[in-house]
């Protein structure tokens, strides 16, 4: 159970209508339990929303991005995280089998040497902060800086965001499978 209200539209001020509009254009519809524990904070809840387009409008590719953060979400056992970003993996050209295999990507021959470059920075800065030379060596050699820093930021951006839903102890909703059913 969360541990701040979900804050739906019909249970909120008249002068939060603007965040559920900005909300229900940008976001998934119902608006998801995230979403909805943040409008407690809505100037936050506004930025948060801007600074997320923005790492979705960058020059990286949006099939590295959710490899990284799919990467973050194991890493971190995020169910939430996993679940909800599945289906943008999807959209992003990975299939059924490659989302299957995210966990054990080392051992997965679903990925190439740029894509597996990409998850071992993601878990490396995900499980120690620090990485090391090497692993970013081997990612940077596939991208350019602007790429390495948006992927840096993309990595940091969604380690705060699986920080944020364990601290309010986010619910994954109904209509998400738990990709980790078994604690």
């Amino acid at each position: 159970m969360a541990r701040v209200p979900y804050l739906r539209r019909e249970d909120a001020d008249e002068s939060l209508k603007p965040l559920y509009d900005r909300l229900e254009t940008e976001r998934k519809v119902p608006t998801a339990n995230i979403f909805l524990a943040l409008t407690n904070a809505p100037t936050q809840l506004d930025a948060f929303l801007t600074y997320a387009n923005s790492l979705r409008a960058a020059d990286l590719s949006p099939r590295l991005r959710e490899l990284a953060i799919l990467t973050v979400g194991h890493a971190t056992r995020s169910a939430y995280e996993v679940a909800h970003h599945q289906s943008h993996g999807l959209k992003a050209g990975l299939t059924e089998e490659q989302l299957a295999a995210v966990a054990d990507f080392e051992s997965a021959d679903l990925f190439d040497e740029m894509e597996k470059a990409v998850m071992r920075l993601a878990r490396e800065s995900t499980l120690q902060v620090d990485v090391s030379a090497e692993t970013w060596r081997a990612a940077a050699e596939h991208l350019t800086d602007r790429q390495m820093v948006e992927l840096s930021l993309s990595i940091a951006w969604y380690n705060s965001g699986v920080r944020i839903m364990g601290l309010l102890d986010i619910d994954l909703e109904d209509d998400y499978p738990n990709p980790f059913p078994n604690p």
